[in-house]
C-alpha cells in the first residue's frame, strides 16, 4: 500500500475510535413537571383595634383594648395556605383563641358570619355554626390560637392544606376563650367574639 494511503487510513481509523468514545449526548429535556414551585410572597395586613365604625379592625369587649395592633400575613398558593399571626397591646399573660371567618367585620362580633370551612359542614345553618370535629378542626379551618407575653404581645402560625378558588375567608376574629373546643357538639367553638380585623384573603 503507498505510504500517503496507509497514513490516511491511520487517521480515519483514529478519528472513528475518538467518535465512538465519546459519551452520548443527553436527549433535551423539559424542566419536571414535578419540582416544587416557588412559595408565593406573603400578603401583609395591619389593623389597630377601634371603636365599631371606625375602620377595619373593631374591638367589641375591653379584653381586646382599643389600641391593640394586629397583623396578619397570607400566603395563599394552588393547594396550601399559611397564615402567620400577631398581636401587640392585649391583655398579658392570657389565651385568645382566634379564627378566620366567612364575612367582614361589622357593627357586632356576629356580622363576621361563621368560620371559614374548605369543606362546608352539610348540616350547619346559620342558627347552628359546625360543631362536627369531621369539619371544625385546624385542617378544614383556620386557627390562630395564641398566648401573650407580659407585654400583652403574641404570635401564631397556620398551615392548611388548601387554597382559595372561588370564596375566601374575609376576617379574623378574636374570641374570648384561650383556647378552640375540639370535642365533638362543641368543635370549633371558643365563646364570645372580642374583637374582628377585615382582612382580604385573596388578592
Amino acid at each position: 500500500m503507498p505510504r500517503s494511503l496507509l497514513a490516511m487510513a491511520v487517521l480515519v481509523s483514529a478519528a472513528l475510535v475518538t467518535a465512538c468514545s465519546q459519551p452520548a449526548k443527553p436527549a433535551n429535556t423539559s424542566p419536571s413537571t414535578s419540582a416544587e414551585q416557588p412559595k408565593p410572597a406573603a400578603a401583609e395586613f395591619t389593623g389597630t383595634l377601634a371603636a365599631p365604625g371606625s375602620g377595619t379592625a373593631v374591638s367589641y369587649n375591653a379584653a381586646a383594648p382599643v389600641g391593640a395592633q394586629l397583623v396578619v400575613k397570607v400566603a395563599a398558593g394552588e393547594k396550601d395556605t399559611t397564615v402567620e399571626f400577631s398581636a401587640k397591646g392585649m391583655q398579658p399573660s392570657r389565651g385568645y383563641a382566634v379564627h378566620a371567618h366567612t364575612k367582614p367585620c361589622g357593627a357586632t362580633g356576629a356580622d363576621a358570619g361563621p368560620h371559614y370551612q374548605n369543606t362546608i359542614d352539610p348540616a350547619a345553618t346559620p342558627e347552628k355554626p359546625s360543631a362536627d370535629p369531621a369539619y371544625a378542626n385546624p385542617r378544614n379551618e383556620i386557627w390562630l390560637d395564641f398566648r401573650t407575653d407580659a407585654q400583652g404581645a403574641g404570635t401564631s402560625k397556620a398551615s392548611v392544606p388548601f387554597g382559595f378558588t372561588d370564596r375566601a375567608p374575609a376576617s379574623i376574629v378574636v374570641h374570648e376563650k384561650e383556647t378552640t373546643a375540639t370535642h365533638h357538639g362543641q368543635a370549633g367553638t371558643a365563646g364570645g367574639r372580642l374583637a374582628c380585623f377585615t382582612v382580604p384573603f385573596k388578592q
